[in-house]
């Protein structure tokens, strides 16, 4: 047996072992970054669960100010929180932007992270993100990657912030035995995407680009980088109903991936993006744009072994997610 395969066995192991199913029945559950894209496909999860939702406009609350994050949480007193807020975007962003994404995202964990083990939160799930392993990690990868080597440039500030997040969940398990597990997401795409030119990841750049050159009857579509990097895609939904899966399942302070176990070629997902917004024109590449990771595909034994697997193929995925931004397109244009 393979030392990752022992390991990823090992941990599942621990795990289940040191794992209590917990309820979200009756319990107060706050999403921190419920306006999200990821925030809101977790409040229409948690919608099917017996549990109270609280909700908080986003411009009550400043994320980055520590003691008003202290002061809420008291006074809302959650039982379950769900880190999702974050600053967030594509490679053109991260690159642009690097103080912004190191500083807000390291301020808005820290203050959540140390407010819920203050208030006495019961549960708490942070959501980190694949582009935490290192750019040259070995494929599929596992869990235990973390750590061990050179970050993707391109991202590395995010990625540090994210690292930081999910540490800090593993020491306050350790000093003060605290409730707080992690999760590590493959690429996301689904309803409430960002559809900015320049800022936005992957599915809603080639998305938005392809329906453009469509609708104004153009020949040819450029993606930025060579096409040839391969990635891995998950659509919103299954994160959603994973994160709840891990709520309720999960406690332990080794971070769990949550993918689909498949990737492809950016040159073949252009491709299947295209054929489902229609477009028919020639798809040509970028070189002198970024590239990013050579590759990111997860190791999702740990949670598919618990019993869970995504359940939205990616061709229908792409199709739930057309067929929201057609809907949408009016306000998303505004």
């Amino acid at each position: 047996m393979s030392l990752t395969i022992w390991q990823s066995q090992n941990w599942l192991e621990r795990g289940l072992s040191s794992s209590k199913t917990y309820s979200l029945k009756g319990k107060r559950v706050w999403v921190a970054g419920q306006n999200g894209m990821v925030g809101r496909a977790l409040v229409h999860c948690l919608e099917r669960e017996d549990c109270v939702i609280l909700f908080l406009d986003r411009h009550r609350l400043d994320l980055r100010r520590q003691a008003d994050v202290e002061a809420w949480l008291a006074s809302a007193e959650p039982q379950v929180v769900v880190l999702a807020a974050a600053r967030v975007g594509g490679i053109h962003a991260n690159n642009t932007y690097p103080a912004d994404f190191i500083y807000d995202n390291l301020a808005i964990e820290t203050n959540i992270i140390q407010a819920a083990h203050l208030a006495g939160v019961e549960k708490l799930l942070f959501l980190g993100s694949s582009c935490v392993y290192p750019r040259e990690a070995p494929q599929p990868i596992s869990e235990n990657a973390l750590l061990s080597g050179p970050l993707e440039p391109t991202n590395e500030w995010y990625a540090i912030a994210k690292i930081a997040g999910i540490k800090m969940c593993q020491a306050y398990r350790r000093q003060y035995n605290c409730d707080f597990i992690s999760v590590m997401p493959s690429n996301l795409f689904g309803p409430g995407d960002n559809f900015h030119p320049e800022n936005s990841h992957v599915p809603a750049a080639l998305l938005l680009r392809f329906h453009e050159a469509k609708v104004a009857g153009r020949d040819e579509v450029v993606v930025w980088g060579t096409g040839k990097p391969r990635r891995e895609f998950l659509y919103l939904d299954d994160l959603a109903d994973a994160c709840v899966f891990l709520l309720k399942h999960y406690s332990d302070e080794q971070p769990v991936n949550i993918g689909t176990g498949f990737d492809l070629p950016i040159s073949e997902f252009a491709a299947k993006v295209a054929r489902i917004v229609g477009f028919r024109g020639r798809i040509a590449y970028d070189p002198s744009r970024p590239d990013g990771t050579p590759a990111k595909l997860l190791d999702v034994r740990v949670i598919n072994e618990m019993g869970w697997a995504a359940p939205t193929s990616l061709e229908r995925g792409l199709e739930l997610y057309y067929e929201w931004f057609l809907g949408n397109i009016a306000e998303l244009r505004s």
